[in-house]
């Protein structure tokens, strides 16, 4: 059969040896990102608010010829500093990995055939093609066919440009329509905006939960402000304390009053679930989108690729008169793209062969476009007259079909074939040839994984091109449930989510679609593959490209399954809700840690007169504890049974609660040290770190269970910074290093005191959730 190149044949590209010689002169296509070394972003991590305060501290201490103290806060600045320079590389050490999973491929003519090399690959001379929802790869010229470009990224024109021969568009486009080839002009620092492809364009986007968390994280810290701005007052006004006793006291409470690991810990967890996931054929394409994974509730599923095994043959093939099965085929291949990655043309193409019983020769080619349902080719015949050739649904093939063409495909529809009708002629309206049976029957694993969903508190719809006929054929035998929705503007219909099957969608109607299901209240996860579907897919919360999709798709996408099917979805939602398990753990432990430990300070200042924490003892405790409270990102959670939501006003309470209580048991130790065994203000500081380091443990394995204490085993890292915490601040507190000695037998039984502290939250917290879930 004549060759069905899509656009042109163009010339025959480079050869594999040329390219080679040209990549190793020019180097890759790949442009430097200019990250600053590894030195400027070390020195970095001691310019920010945390360490000005450190850096304010160690000042204060030399200021006071209390350089043991000060060489003690310099050494955890340094720690510090090291812990979060090596969370930072290792989030983007994941994402760099992310990055070249969803590098950016091309399709390139090389040794006179077409064939898929990664877009770094890519030479200046190589000839390319271009085809719908494509990134372009490189610098290019066209030399054939017709797209429409955007560029908006790029040039700041919001408006798509149609191309054609001699066009010259540049890394980073879009092609939005159409199809063409184009010669390489330029690659990697040497194109014009100095920018490779890329799929990833926002690694890391602050979500909704986050920012509420910072709030409030902020309220706690002006509460904390005003307990120490009252603490100065009752030091200086009641006690009559010096600038030199007040000022460490306050540098104190500052210090008590931030969450310095907050920020780490959202980006430590988002890291090792974005690596959880992707071993399990999840690529995220920003750390936030495991946060958005967890609250979604409702899922808009592909039919084909998702729902389906994406294993496309042509099942039947039904002539009507005038016409034979081997006719209907080679026209269905003449208006298939060659050489491109629609499963559907391949499937056609591989049932065609290289038969060709009419020996038309093709002229032209329309790619299919989603917006009409059809692909179009021109040929000529061999008397020279040119036929024309569509492909596609019924109602975009021919407007006005026979009742035996339409009995013929609602019947094949009705046994759940997704069916094509070929259609020909030389001017309109064209003759229906036959219709194509396509076959592509439900994954075995779809089922299950649907009920599983639906056990998770996400149901799952189904969206599909098909017709009605067929999409609830499939629906019906995976155990999607709720009627199909009536054909119309999806915007007008009422009541959307009782519905289970959407048919005969096009890509614009999935915005609509997303757009109303959010207008009711729900979280939205919706698949795409194809170009048209980037905004649904950015309008939806949880925009998911499948295996299939286009580059453009992917780059709007939130993750990008790498394997068929629905396995990959279920994976990021337990994943995701595990995460928020692990975050709502830190964030619980951290308000009612730092209230208590604020209120503490004031309290002691009553009882004693004077600070019960030096600044180096309440760095060691902050940092201590951080530790401790990070290793909570490996930690062992099971999902939440249900989506996600952040109730910030019962979390508030029950840490206002719990806080109260920690503040109660600290504050009862330091009153026996102090009025019992008439300890000493040295003495009593050490007391006062020891217990709030005992009882820091115990909030913690309180509130990482949302039941009851030890209802699960604790992650081995989690069980080792808390073994290694403890050890440090006993030894340190029985030596007498760096603080005054405390005796074995006082602190024995400050951890015994903290056991039975324990005890008593588990049950005050059991008693708060009932009333104030907080999940």
């Amino acid at each position: 059969m004549p060759s069905r190149s899509s656009v042109t044949d163009g010339d025959t590209g480079l050869t594999s040896g040329e390219a080679d010689r040209r990549r190793a002169k020019e180097g890759p296509n790949r442009v430097d990102e200019g990250r600053p070394d590894p030195i400027r972003r070390a020195l970095g991590k001691f310019w920010a608010p945390v360490p000005w305060m450190l850096e304010a501290a160690i000042v204060l201490q030399i200021t006071l010829h209390e350089y043991p103290e000060a060489a003690g806060i310099a050494v955890l600045l340094v720690f510090n500093a090291a812990l979060g320079f090596f969370q930072e590389s290792r989030a983007q050490a994941t994402l760099d990995a992310l990055t070249s999973r969803l590098a950016v491929n091309a399709s390139v003519r090389r040794d006179g055939a077409w064939r898929k090399i990664a877009a770094p690959d890519l030479v200046r001379g190589d000839v390319v093609k271009l085809s719908l929802g494509a990134v372009v790869p490189a610098d290019v010229r066209l030399i054939g066919g017709a797209v429409l470009i955007d560029q908006s990224m790029l040039t700041g024109e919001s408006v798509p440009a149609e191309a054609g021969p001699g066009f010259e568009t540049f890394a980073g486009a879009l092609i939005e329509r159409g199809e063409a080839v184009a010669l390489v002009t330029a690659i990697g620092g040497k194109t014009k905006f100095g920018r490779s492809a890329d799929l990833i364009r926002t690694a890391y986007v602050e979500s909704t939960e986050q920012k509420a968390i910072f709030r409030v994280v902020r309220n706690l810290a002006l509460f904390n402000g005003g307990v120490t701005a009252l603490m100065v007052g009752i030091g200086v006004f009641g006690l009559g304390l010096s600038a030199r006793q007040i000022v460490p006291l306050v540098l104190v409470a500052l210090l008590a009053s931030i969450p310095a690991a907050l920020p780490s810990m959202f980006t430590l967890a988002a890291t090792v679930g974005a690596r959880t996931v992707a071993r399990r054929g999840v690529l995220p394409t920003r750390l936030s989108a495991l946060d958005e994974a967890a609250v979604m509730d409702i899922l808009c599923a592909d039919k084909t690729g998702t729902l389906t095994r994406n294993a496309l043959t042509v099942a039947k093939c039904q002539p009507l008169p005038g016409f034979d099965a081997a006719d209907v085929l080679a026209m269905a291949a003449l208006a298939s793209s060659d050489g491109g990655a629609d499963p559907l043309d391949a499937a056609i193409r591989a049932a065609a062969g290289t038969a060709n019983p009419r020996g038309w020769l093709r002229t032209g080619f329309s790619p299919f476009d989603p917006a009409i349902k059809m692909s179009a080719a021109t040929a000529k015949d061999a008397a020279g007259a040119i036929i024309r050739i569509t492909k596609g649904a019924l109602a975009a093939v021919s407007a006005k079909a026979t009742s035996e063409v339409t009995a013929m495909v609602e019947d094949l529809q009705a046994k759940g074939y997704r069916v094509l009708v070929v259609a020909c002629g030389t001017k309109a309206p064209l003759t229906v040839a036959g219709a194509i049976a396509m076959s592509d029957p439900p994954r075995p694993d779809t089922g299950p994984l649907i009920a599983r969903l639906l056990a998770l508190g996400v149901r799952a719809v189904m969206v599909t091109g098909d017709g009605a006929v067929t999409a609830r054929v499939v629906a019906d035998a995976v155990g999607i449930t709720g009627p199909t929705c009536p054909a119309g503007p999806i915007a007008q219909v009422s009541g959307i989510e009782h519905y289970g099957v959407f048919a005969g969608v096009l890509p614009e109607d999935k915005f609509a679609l997303v757009k109303a299901l959010q207008r009711a209240g729900h979280v939205v996860g919706m698949c795409g593959d194809g170009a048209n579907d980037a905004p649904a897919l950015r309008q939806a919360q949880m925009g998911i490209a499948v295996s299939t999709a286009t580059d453009v798709a992917k780059s709007a996408a939130g993750i990008v399954l790498t394997d068929a099917g629905l396995g990959g979805i279920v994976a990021v939602v337990e994943e995701g809700r595990a995460t928020f398990q692990r975050i709502l753990t830190f964030t619980l432990r951290s308000l009612v840690h730092k209230a208590a430990q604020v209120l503490m300070l004031l309290v002691g200042l009553i009882m004693t007169g004077g600070a019960v924490l030096t600044p180096m003892l309440m760095v060691m405790v902050m940092v201590g504890g951080d530790f401790i409270a990070l290793t909570s990102a490996t930690d062992n959670v099971q999902p939440s049974a249900r989506p996600n939501v952040w109730r910030l006003r019962n979390l508030s309470i029950v840490s206002a609660v719990l806080g109260l209580c920690d503040l109660v048991f600290c504050a009862a130790i330091l009153g026996v040290g102090h009025y019992h065994m008439q300890l000493g203000l040295r003495a009593l500081q050490t007391l006062t770190m020891i217990t709030m380091v005992y009882s820091g443990q115990a909030i913690f394995y309180v509130v990482r269970e949302r039941h009851r204490l030890g209802k699960s085993r604790p992650g081995n890292l989690l069980l080792a910074g808390s073994a290694l915490e403890i050890a440090v601040f006993s030894t340190l507190a029985a030596q007498g290093w760096l603080m005054a000695r405390l005796p074995l037998a006082i602190m024995a039984a400050v951890f015994g005191g903290a056991i039975v502290l324990a005890l008593v939250l588990d049950t005050i917290k059991l008693a708060l959730l009932r009333v104030l879930p907080i999940e």
